[in-house]
């Protein structure tokens, strides 16, 4: 079982930067990949970026490649998502979740668990 909190969230101008941490229990985080999800009101759950167990390697949505960069720190038990030229159609909750297979995933099906989410407001 693993349990994760999100936090970092909160309301930023067009153009801003926001960390978005993820925290994760118990002592096997290495073992999964790890990725960030967003769903905006009204709108289907996104991908947004994954990084694989060792964080050697990363994927990200065409929409945020070169403005968002996810890291990990297995020693803390941590992820991360970096934010910059951040836009209003960022707007969302944003999820991270762990995944016990093998590769780089993008489909939340293949995760097997989630926070609880936190708010990212982007404002004109």
């Amino acid at each position: 079982q693993v349990q994760l909190v999100e936090s970092g969230g909160g309301l930023v101008q067009a153009g801003g930067s926001l960390r978005l941490s993820c925290s994760a229990s118990g002592r096997t985080f290495s073992s999964y990949a790890m990725g960030w999800f967003r769903q905006a009101p009204g709108k289907e759950r996104e991908f947004v970026a994954t990084i694989s167990r060792d964080g050697s390697s990363t994927n990200y949505w065409d929409s945020v490649k070169g403005r968002f960069t996810i890291s990990r720190d297995n020693a803390l038990n941590m992820v991360f998502l970096q934010m910059s030229s951040l836009k209003p159609e960022d707007t969302a909750v944003y999820y991270c979740a762990a995944s016990r297979v093998v590769g780089l995933q993008q489909r939340g099906l293949m995760y097997d668990y989630w926070g609880q989410g936190t708010q990212v407001t982007v404002s004109s």
